[in-house]
């Protein structure tokens, strides 16, 4: 898999662009989001990708983000949101926008998206509130909308077999302050090996 690519830009025409890595062109799409930050032609540019291969074609999409490129991720795998849709949605609203959407159920603020009638927005808003963790499942739960450390350990905390309200519960203990994903899931397993 080709998780990010270094190189010379030396085509752009949204939502397309080419990076020249060693010799070879690879084409990529990327939301307009990523576009507005490139550089020039000609610059140099790092990007993170997601690979994707259909029946019919092999596509390489573009991220300037970690945050976009884990959206994207997320959104292909909502029922009837297809890339060019998530791409839509990328381009049309940030990673902070659509958590907001999602918190506030709103569906009209995403049928402004082009491509996203209403039937897939509220599709999208009651699958990605969970896949987001925007809105508490139950008391306390961090919503994504913090830290993306917190996100990312309450994450982990889940994929090891807590339950939400536990690992809210441990990831609470931990306390205030700046820590890195890894130190607050040691902290919160320390916690919960204490009980």
């Amino acid at each position: 898999m080709i998780g990010s690519l270094r190189g010379r830009i030396t085509s752009k025409t949204p939502p397309q662009l080419t990076v020249e890595v060693g010799g070879l062109g690879y084409e990529l799409e990327a939301p307009l989001s990523t576009f507005f930050r490139l550089p020039p032609v000609g610059a140099e540019v790092q990007l993170l990708t997601h690979f994707l291969v259909r029946e019919d074609a092999q596509v390489l999409y573009a991220f300037g983000t970690e945050d976009e490129r884990r959206l994207f991720r997320s959104l292909i795998k909502v029922s009837g949101v297809g890339p060019k849709i998530a791409l839509a949605l990328l381009s049309g609203i940030s990673v902070s926008g659509f958590i907001e959407c999602v918190q506030r159920g709103d569906s009209a603020a995403l049928t402004r998206v082009p491509g996203v009638g209403r039937k897939t927005a509220e599709r999208l808003i009651v699958e990605m509130r969970d896949r987001l963790s925007a809105e508490p499942a139950e008391p306390g739960q961090p919503a994504a909308a913090g830290t993306s450390a917190e996100s990312e350990a309450y994450g982990a905390l889940v994929a090891l077999g807590y339950r939400p309200a536990e690992a809210t519960r441990l990831l609470k203990a931990v306390g205030p302050g700046t820590h890195s994903t890894e130190e607050l899931i040691r902290r919160a397993l320390q916690g919960a090996a204490r009980e």
